[in-house]
């Protein structure tokens, strides 16, 4: 109820949002047209992570009332900061500056304390879980792809087998759904594993795979609350392996 956005539009596919940056003559009509005018006017277009949270801004949005969801989003964007050229700590005021100031002209005659205090706090909300990440992805990559390359032929049919028993035990339903061959099932956790180092090294592309490869499966018929249960699995099972020797921190 805090975020009002009924009245703002938010989506950045028109051809105003296209652009890379607006001319100081003209005034965009989109959230993310006047975020980029903005941020030219006001000094931060030389800023690249900004657009770069900016893409990812709608997601969060509409994650809001989705805790589970909101944490992997804003996780997801924070592994995509860390990547960005430069050192030192992200001005997440920046981002911040520039989006209230769109907002207000945006909806000039609309906007009031309560939305000033809304979206205040939903920034509040997305930059304090960037800040608990951003930065570290760099170690956990490090750290799991040399944790990936010691595992034996041994240890990753145990790793497979494990992963299936676990996500049984978590979601007995599964086994509806799981009846490929068994090279088809070793070839899923082989995936995973590959998937989970690739996304510290290029989380968009990961997220382009994986959204239409769930939609896929749910227009299988596969029931969505079988998703996080295999995850869970998927973490538990590589966790145990990993035991007292890696940081936990890079597979969770």
């Amino acid at each position: 109820d805090k975020l009002i956005v009924e009245e703002i539009p938010l989506d950045g596919d028109d051809a105003e949002a296209n652009v890379d940056v607006p001319g100081l003559d003209e005034v965009p009509r989109t959230f993310h047209g006047m975020f980029r005018f903005n941020a030219t006017v006001m000094g931060y277009a030389s800023q690249v992570w900004i657009f770069e949270v900016l893409e990812y801004f709608e997601n969060l949005v509409k994650s809001v009332d989705d805790a589970v969801r909101l944490h992997t989003e804003t996780q997801t964007l924070a592994v995509s900061l860390s990547r960005r050229p430069g050192k030192g700590d992200v001005p997440f005021d920046y981002f911040k500056s520039v989006m209230m100031a769109s907002f207000r002209s945006l909806v000039p005659k609309e906007w009031d304390s309560e939305h000033e205090n809304a979206w205040l706090w939903f920034w509040k909300l997305i930059e304090s879980g960037l800040k608990d990440v951003v930065g570290k992805p760099l170690v956990y990559e490090a750290t799991l792809s040399t944790f990936l390359q010691t595992l034996d032929e041994v240890t990753i049919l145990k790793l497979r087998k494990d992963i299936y028993a676990r996500f049984f035990a978590l979601a007995p339903h599964g086994q509806n759904y799981f009846k490929q061959s068994t090279t088809r099932l070793h070839f899923i956790v082989d995936k995973v594993l590959e998937l989970s180092t690739l996304m510290y090294r290029s989380p968009k592309r990961v997220v382009e795979e994986m959204s239409p490869l769930g939609l896929r499966h749910v227009g299988y018929g596969i029931p969505t609350d079988l998703f996080r249960p295999f995850v869970r699995a998927c973490n538990e099972v590589l966790l145990e392996v990993l035991g007292g020797h890696h940081d936990a921190a890079a597979v969770s």
